[in-house]
C-alpha cells in the first residue's frame, strides 16, 4: 500500500473517531456563559425562584419538579429527566425539545457553551452547595 493511501486511510479513520468524541467540559467557562441564564435562573446557596426555577441539582432532576415553581403543563408532563444528553438538546433549542415550555430563551448555538454550562450546573447539589 502506497504512502498516499496510508495517509488517506489514517485521515478517514480520524474523521470517524472525532464526531463521537465527547466535548470537554469547563465549569469556569460555563459560569461565564451562565450569565445569559441569570436573568431567569439562580444557583448556589440561597438561590431563589425567579422568572425560572432554581437550577441547583438540576442535572439528574425530573423536569417540572422544583418545589414552588409554577411550571408549564408541557414541562410538567414532558417525562424528561435533565441528564446531560437531554440538557444538550434542550439548551440548544428549548421550544423544539419541549413545545409549550414557558422558557422563551432561544437557546445556546455553541455546543462548547452548552457543554460548559452543563459542567457549571453539575457542580451544584440540590441544597446549592458545590460538590
Amino acid at each position: 500500500m502506497g504512502t498516499k493511501m496510508k495517509s488517506l486511510l489514517a485521515g478517514a479513520a480520524m474523521l470517524v473517531v472525532l464526531p463521537g468524541a465527547a466535548l470537554a467540559q469547563d465549569a469556569a467557562a460555563g459560569e461565564k456563559v451562565f450569565v445569559k441564564c441569570k436573568a431567569c435562573h439562580q444557583v448556589g446557596p440561597g438561590a431563589k425562584i425567579a422568572v425560572g426555577p432554581v437550577l441547583n441539582g438540576v442535572v439528574g432532576r425530573k423536569a417540572g419538579t422544583f418545589e414552588g415553581y409554577n411550571y408549564s403543563e408541557a414541562n410538567k408532563n414532558s417525562g424528561l429527566t435533565w441528564d446531560e444528553a437531554t440538557l444538550k438538546v434542550y439548551l440548544k433549542d428549548p421550544q423544539a425539545k419541549v413545545p409549550g415550555t414557558k422558557m422563551t430563551f432561544k437557546g445556546l448555538p455553541s455546543d462548547d457553551d452548552i457543554a460548559n454550562v452543563i459542567a457549571f450546573l453539575k457542580q451544584f447539589s440540590a441544597d446549592g452547595s458545590k460538590s
